[in-house]
């Protein structure tokens, strides 16, 4: 069947129950992955956290954010490695800006690996700027740290 037919993956709330299929994808994608623990304190603190779920596929991808005085931080955007380059970052992006201007918030936040070229290409043709860096901010081996890019999105909101 064509790829275009097929329907277009579903958003909801990520529930505590998810979290094992989440670290699956996590681990996955990532060297430093998140902890179990770090999802479940950003849930229990009640931080935006959506995924998008295929009725074939399963959990494709995610999002966590945190809502601050007139702006939201992004704090982790996951897609699973073999759903990658499909336009999915783009929606879980979409759907954050569409939450962040609905609560009328001015500024979307976000780090990046310095190294990270691929998302911080996505990130800039998104219309984020690079603002800032944080030195060795990301674990990057034995004792090793890597810088993170710090950027920023304008809403026009507050």
């Amino acid at each position: 069947m064509n790829a275009l037919l097929q329907p277009e993956p579903k958003l909801r709330t990520m529930r505590w129950d998810d979290l094992d299929r989440v670290l699956a994808i996590e681990r996955a994608a990532y060297n430093f992955p998140w902890t179990r623990g770090n999802f479940v304190d950003s849930l229990a603190a009640g931080y935006l956290a959506e995924m998008l779920v295929d009725d074939r596929l399963g959990l494709v991808g995610y999002i966590v954010a945190m809502a601050g005085v007139d702006e939201m931080h992004l704090l982790n955007l996951t897609v699973a490695p073999a759903q990658q380059r499909r336009g999915h970052a783009r929606r879980l992006l979409d759907v954050l800006e569409a939450r962040c201007r609905d609560q009328g918030l001015a500024k979307l936040w976000l780090e990046v690996r310095a190294s990270n070229q691929r998302a911080r290409q996505i990130y800039a043709r998104r219309g984020f700027a690079e603002v800032g860096q944080r030195p060795g901010y990301y674990p990057a081996g034995k004792s090793a740290r890597e810088d993170a890019i710090v950027m920023s999105l304008a809403l026009g909101g507050s």
